[in-house]
């Protein structure tokens, strides 16, 4: 399917990169299961050599995902990791980089302790303050990065914003989208020069398939990072590309049932008495919450949320609820519940981005809402 802006998200998340197989005429892209392909001549071959660099499944991928961030070229990964890492083989040493104070545990342990030690540099800020963004800067700053909203801490930056400062800077500016999906967010057309999801997350959806994905608009960029998924070779494998693009068929209306189940859990758990703080994009308690308004096309499907009773009542309610599985990860159909310290987070522990050993962390899945609101009752009735 030719990209087309006319058409609407859902549209796209069931059509974009896809075509009719043209041997077969099977609907949904086959799973190329081949590691490589027969050639006309030695000098000459038919658009595929060898699947490290290529493979129709993955270009069928590759074509969805460009479609869904409204951008022109997009590139899978093995994991969202290994995106990451793509990108910052951009940056030589030297240079500077610029990151959020609130990343992912596994973004910070690759800057800090893999990155950083090949001699790039690094500086941690607060991304939703546009002053301490514009402070950070140095005369070597190549890359401003940041998530919005943060894991786990659900902070927003202004994407527009922080694009303006960069690119005054001579800066690109990385934005990890994973929470948003681009059902919900389109930091493209707010300036961003690139969008990086896991798309293990939200865009796969169903917890059973690992992956990453790099989209951008630059021609010359874009060439540089393809050269490097090739080189590098942390590709994902046909089958991993199949799943991913089944679970982007139903992205749209997915994650419509995570926003609304998400918006009434946090609402019972601003009520509940045993919770000391609720920290949502959806609640206008969150302190971006008119930024959430204007910059999201809903507040997602994460939660995140501290106790009256510390670390033991929150591991009591980690370990006590049915429904919501004490787990890793997050953006699938069912629930997950996790305390981000101990597990999704420990490579901070011991840094300035150190999290509350009392928050938890819950992925509101696309069940029943009051059949989850009624499994966090159960346990934090008894806190």
């Amino acid at each position: 399917m030719t990209q087309n802006p006319n058409y609407h998200l859902e549209t796209l998340a069931v059509h974009a990169g896809v075509e009719p197989d043209p041997t077969t005429g099977a609907v949904m892209t086959p799973i190329y299961q081949t590691s490589t392909y027969a050639q006309a001549d030695v000098a000459q071959h038919k658009g595929y050599d060898y699947s490290r660099t290529d493979n129709p499944t993955r270009t069928a991928l590759h074509g969805a995902l460009a479609a869904l961030e409204g951008g022109t070229y997009a590139l899978a990964f093995a994991s969202g990791m290994a995106a990451i890492d793509t990108i910052l083989r951009l940056i030589k040493p030297g240079q500077h980089v610029l990151s959020g104070n609130d990343v992912y545990g596994g973004t910070f342990r690759l800057f800090d302790k893999v990155l950083s030690g090949l001699g790039i540099e690094f500086t941690f800020a607060d991304t939703t303050d546009d002053t301490a963004v514009s402070a950070a800067i140095q005369p070597n700053t190549k890359l401003i990065w940041l998530e919005t909203p943060t894991n786990p801490m659900l902070r927003l930056t202004d994407i527009a914003a922080i694009a303006q400062i960069a690119h005054v800077a001579g800066a690109w500016l990385g934005v990890d989208n994973t929470f948003a999906s681009p059902a919900l967010q389109s930091p493209l057309a707010l300036g961003a020069d690139f969008v990086v999801h896991s798309t293990t997350k939200y865009i796969g959806g169903h917890s059973d398939v690992v992956g990453g994905a790099i989209v951008l608009n630059d021609t010359a960029v874009y060439e540089q990072l393809k050269f490097l998924q090739n080189a590098i070779g942390a590709v994902p494998g046909p089958m991993d590309c199949f799943l991913t693009l089944r679970g982007i068929k139903t992205l749209a209306i997915r994650m419509a049932q995570h926003c609304r189940n998400a918006t009434q859990v946090a609402h019972f758990l601003a009520d509940h008495p045993a919770v000391a703080e609720v920290i949502y994009p959806g609640l206008e308690s969150h302190p971006q919450y008119e930024l959430a308004q204007r910059q999201m096309r809903g507040p997602g499907g994460m939660i995140s949320f501290i106790l009256h009773g510390g670390e033991k009542a929150a591991r009591l309610v980690a370990r006590e609820t049915k429904l919501f599985t004490l787990a890793e990860s997050l953006g699938g159909v069912e629930s997950l519940i996790e305390l981000p310290a101990p597990m999704t987070h420990a490579s901070v522990a011991d840094s300035p981005l150190a999290i509350d050993p009392g928050l938890v962390r819950v992925s509101v899945g696309i069940e029943n809402a009051q059949d989850l609101i009624n499994d966090l009752k159960q346990v934090l009735n008894r806190v």
